[in-house]
């Protein structure tokens, strides 16, 4: 056995030894870590009061609103249901155009190949990060108390909350094009007008319309959320029928509102893969 076999081998040893006899300080910090953990989690379940007793008064009442579920039935109101879906529709495709419309331009200053000004790249940044951390649901509560009952505070809660995201995401859009083509057109003699309509835009619109499709889809399931704070749609009729403890009916609009997140899910997917291809 050579020297440097030989130094591989007691390298080795050392290594197989405080693995699998780790020392008392480790072991000390290991049995510590553990500990802190298990208080930890005991503490959560404490204060969120995750007991046995709340967890079997829950499973108990869950069972009689499953009784209640069957068969269910539109009570009646199936072309009004449809009518709450259609404008959960119209909703998410009316918040998700505006914040798309929105976004390019702001893309477009959160990009650092496109804006060369490094304070105003940075603040627009942080800008988008700031806004990002509010919650559509939020915007919502805001804007029903401020214009009313109905989609429109609902239409403008989905894009105040899309906006900062997509912005950006088509600002990255921008950053991650070839510049090769931009390059070109430049040096032919085109402005910044031109390099931008036949050099940038072509290469990031199939990736800003595929990111746009994904949150029309999104936006279609949190518009139904937003129903239930009085922005319209089908959540204010889920509302009114668990108040009514209608859940026969509460069943059959979400069964029916499942099949459109479906559908709607199939058609943005296969739109989006063509596409991106």
């Amino acid at each position: 056995m050579t020297t440097i076999e030989g130094d591989y081998l007691a390298n080795a040893e050392r290594i197989m030894h405080r693995a699998v006899h780790p020392s008392l300080v480790k072991r000390a910090q290991s049995w510590g870590s553990l500990v802190a953990l298990l208080l930890v989690m005991g503490w959560i379940a404490v204060d969120l009061e995750l007991t046995p007793e709340t967890f079997l008064k829950g499973i108990t009442r869950l069972g009689g609103f499953f009784a209640s579920m069957w068969p269910p039935n539109d009570g009646g109101d199936l072309s009004r249901i449809m009518h709450a879906l259609a404008q959960t529709f119209a909703m998410a495709f009316a918040g998700t155009a505006v914040a798309a419309i929105v976004s390019v331009p702001l893309g477009l200053l959160g990009a650092k190949t496109i804006v060369s000004l490094p304070p105003l790249h940075f603040a627009v940044r942080r800008v988008f990060d700031f806004f990002r951390g509010i919650p559509v649901l939020v915007w919502a509560l805001i804007l029903v108390s401020a214009f009313g009952m109905g989609p429109f505070g609902g239409v403008i809660a989905l894009a105040l909350a899309d906006i900062p995201v997509l912005s950006k995401l088509y600002a990255e859009a921008f950053e991650n094009i070839d510049p090769k083509q931009r390059e070109g057109l430049k040096a032919s003699g085109a402005g910044p007008i031109a390099s931008l309509r036949y050099a940038t835009l072509p290469q990031v619109l199939p990736v800003m319309a595929s990111q746009g499709l994904f949150y029309l889809e999104s936006n279609f399931r949190n518009a139904a959320v937003l129903g239930i704070v009085g922005a319209g749609g089908i959540g204010f009729e889920l509302e009114e029928r668990i108040k009514m403890f209608a859940f026969d009916q509460v069943v059959f609009i979400i069964v029916l509102y499942m099949i459109c997140v479906a559908v709607l899910d199939t058609i943005s997917g296969r739109l989006r893969s063509n596409l991106i291809n």
